[in-house]
């Protein structure tokens, strides 16, 4: 790669050079050593460090920071995980499952006083989460989310409304009910991981890119553990693997997350006459009931961004650069833009990009430390990881102080999904189900019932 812009909007109009830093030179010893320059690395450098200045901690990164799924994703900054609050209740109780989903929440709000205490300007606008139906076949579920959340006592922070309401705060064809609540926030990523890469290189941390990691060896009998680069080994006696998706290029992990590809399209600034009509001054994140997943965002200068699954799964798991781009996927989300907004049939798309999501077997995530090997990991994310990097990042810093907190004692801690099947089981069983959504999907828009949630597909997806 030699222009990191093309990478992304947000990299594009980060506001920083994205000249890459200096590589490994021969080798490096530190303290705590992390691959990936992305959000959870960065993350678990920012809080190792503010808990003991004294640690020696590098970051080793493939390309730039940021370049992953930190520089590429939707803007969002949500509470929520991919994996329900029933279902990890029925794995690790229900208090558990409580504290779970309030760290979530505090996540959000943690990402914004941080930038804000360390002066980076990361666009974070807390103006909530609108989840909509787009016809009577999506009602169901939003009552059932509410339930959810009612069940475990988090109901007052979410409210259904619809009619005159709804279209008041936001007006999308074919829109009848929504599930809101002002617990969510929109980001610039772009600058947001930038920033803090500025932030911790000023500080002394060192960020090595364009270096990549093709091997991590647990602690020897020195106590040092290692991270095997083409450039040299850079040892320490913990290593941290924050490489989400990318974790999957390494042998030990490549069955434990599957890379799938989320796409985005970005329009150009939309017209003043466009937005009186649309609303969504409240610039709050927006997604569907849809079954397939969709995510929007309204950027700080106009633009709408709309994201979506749909890229098909490859054999073996492959990670490439061309990936990012599929025109079946991508038209389809401007197809979605244009039937969503019909005042904007003629708009312009002036970008579009995507980039791999990490997936567990389980849709559970992950955070660890082992002591016996030195290694520490936090992943899993599924697209939920502006917050949850942060998170991780926390949880990260308390495991490897051997501090005992709230956050060692999350359900997330020292998890470890089920891996996925070998090919051609996995290539056949994710391919399978990515049909089966997305012809549900077209089914449900085209009867107006709701799923059953008895097909095979949903019961494949259940989380």
């Amino acid at each position: 790669m030699t222009d990191y812009r093309r990478i992304s909007y947000w990299l594009e109009n980060a506001n920083d050079d994205l000249t890459p830093r200096a590589p490994l030179d021969r080798g490096a010893e530190a303290d705590v050593a992390i691959l990936g320059a992305g959000l959870t690395g960065l993350w678990t450098a920012y809080y190792l460090h503010r808990a003991d200045p004294s640690l020696r901690i590098v970051v080793v990164e493939r390309d730039i920071a940021g370049f992953g799924a930190s520089g590429r994703n939707g803007a969002w900054c949500a509470p929520d995980l991919n994996i329900s609050m029933s279902r990890l209740a029925r794995l690790h109780g229900e208090d558990a499952a409580r504290r779970m989903q309030q760290a979530t929440y505090d996540a959000v709000d943690e990402v914004g006083r941080a930038a804000a205490a360390e002066g980076i300007d990361a666009g974070f606008h807390k103006g909530g989460e609108i989840i909509v139906s787009r016809g009577p076949q999506g009602v169901p579920s939003l009552e059932e989310s509410l339930a959810e959340y009612r069940r475990f006592g988090f109901g007052d922070k979410y409210r259904l409304v619809g009619g005159d309401e709804l279209k008041s705060r936001l007006w999308i064809a074919g829109a009848t009910r929504a599930l809101v609540s002002d617990d969510a926030a929109v980001v610039h990523p772009g600058r947001l991981t930038r920033g803090l890469a500025r932030l911790l290189e000023r500080e002394g941390i060192a960020i090595l890119e364009q270096t990549p990691v093709t091997e991590v060896r647990p602690r020897d009998a020195a106590g040092q553990a290692t991270l095997v680069t083409p450039r040299g080994d850079v040892r320490a006696p913990v290593v941290v693997l924050a490489g989400e998706a990318y974790l999957s290029e390494l042998e030990p992990l490549h069955r434990q997350l599957v890379p799938l590809w989320s796409l985005i399209v970005l329009t150009e600034p939309v017209s003043d006459e466009a937005w009186a009509e649309i609303g969504w001054q409240g610039r709050e994140v927006v997604a569907s009931t849809r079954l397939s997943i969709d995510y929007l965002s309204r950027t700080e200068d106009g633009r709408i961004l709309f994201g979506g699954r749909g890229a098909p799964y490859r054999m073996g798991s492959p990670i490439r650069l061309a990936f990012d781009q599929h025109g079946p996927t991508h038209e389809r989300l401007r197809g979605f833009v244009r039937a969503w907004f019909p005042s904007l049939r003629d708009v312009r798309f002036t970008h579009a990009w995507g980039g791999p999501l990490g997936m567990p077997r389980d849709w559970h995530p992950t955070m660890a430390f082992d002591p016996a090997t030195g290694i520490a990991t936090s992943r899993g994310y599924i697209g939920h990881g502006v917050s949850t990097t942060n998170l991780g990042g926390r949880v990260l810093t308390d495991l490897i102080l051997g501090r005992s907190t709230p956050l060692t004692a999350l359900p997330l801690v020292g998890h470890r999904s089920r891996d996925w099947e070998p090919e051609p089981f996995r290539f056949l069983g994710i391919r399978y189900a990515q049909w089966a959504l997305a012809r549900l999907d077209d089914q449900i828009d085209r009867t107006g019932l709701p799923p059953s949630g008895r097909s095979i597909a949903e019961r494949i997806s259940a989380h």
